[in-house]
């Protein structure tokens, strides 16, 4: 169950309360929930649960690992379990249960089921001080956190994630980009980006006919 924890307030930026860190804290977190599921946006069910690498990384596998662990890290560890089950994360799943999505999970249920968890997240975040105290079960000695170490952790792992659906992105039809209305990528038309690859490949050469050190 959540409590408290003193820690003087010395992870906040000079003059931020805590209502004004917690903001910021959430807005970054929801700016990463929105990229990662607009990198759905227009594919085939096929392209989305198609395996890309050799550990079968997929892009509607990632957004159900995400949200099925964000659903966790804000339900259970503070007490305020997420109200729907999640078999998938059950001790007798399958491995890699929640890193793909069955036959009968199609893009809308799991960007449904995603968008479930940050309502249910948000209100967790929403009724609970920074400092309030959770349990992560499966962190053993170190489980004992705060809400805003978990607000960091989701963040980060959320990044991560997106960070691999942006390549994923990529290889599958070129769609490139942070969000829909700002692609953050260098300005160049087809022959400059062929051409700066090529010059990336020139220098990668070098070093290929180098001899180990």
């Amino acid at each position: 169950m959540a409590g408290r924890a003193d820690d003087g307030g010395a992870w906040h930026p000079v003059g931020m309360d805590d209502t004004a860190a917690k903001v910021q804290l959430a807005r970054y977190l929801q700016s990463v929930r929105a990229a990662l599921l607009w990198k759905l946006d227009g594919l085939s069910e096929y392209d989305l649960r198609h395996p890309m690498t050799p550990t079968g990384t997929n892009l509607l596998g990632i957004v159900k690992h995400v949200a099925s662990v964000e659903a966790g890290y804000f339900g259970d560890v503070f007490g305020r379990p997420f109200p729907e089950p999640i078999p998938w994360l059950d001790d007798d799943a399958e491995p890699n249960a929640d890193m793909w999505a069955t036959a009968d999970q199609s893009r809308e249920w799991i960007s449904d089921f995603y968008r479930r968890v940050w309502a249910h997240s948000d209100a967790t975040i929403e009724a609970l001080p920074l400092d309030a105290i959770g349990t992560v079960p499966w962190w053993g000695d170190k489980g004992t956190v705060t809400l805003h170490h978990i607000l960091l952790h989701m963040i980060a792992e959320t990044n991560r994630h997106a960070g691999h659906a942006d390549i994923l992105r990529e290889l599958i039809d070129g769609g490139v980009g942070h969000r829909a209305d700002n692609d953050n990528m260098a300005e160049g038309d087809a022959a400059w980006w062929r051409d700066y690859c090529e010059r990336l490949e020139s220098v990668a050469l070098e070093f290929r006919k180098a001899p180990l050190d």
